[in-house]
């Protein structure tokens, strides 16, 4: 489900992180790619949304990615 911003009107900043994240998501996929259908659009998302969370690597984490920090930082 879909929930409405609760941020305050015209103020991106009270949502950084998902404005930043939906702006990769567009540079990064969706303007890269061409969907014949609503599912194809839905489990390419999944996939790009998987490789974000898991696999990307991030220079703010130490060059790894976000499951690799926090296994690294979990056993710490």
């Amino acid at each position: 489900a879909i929930t409405q911003s609760m941020s305050r009107k015209g103020n991106c900043l009270d949502n950084a992180a998902m404005e930043s994240f939906f702006g990769t998501l567009k540079s990064e996929y969706f303007h890269l790619n061409k969907f014949s259908s609503v599912d194809k659009l839905e489990v390419g998302l999944r996939g790009y949304i998987r490789y974000y969370n898991q696999d990307l690597i991030r220079l703010k984490l130490t060059g790894l990615s976000p499951i690799e920090y926090r296994q690294r930082y979990a056993t710490n």
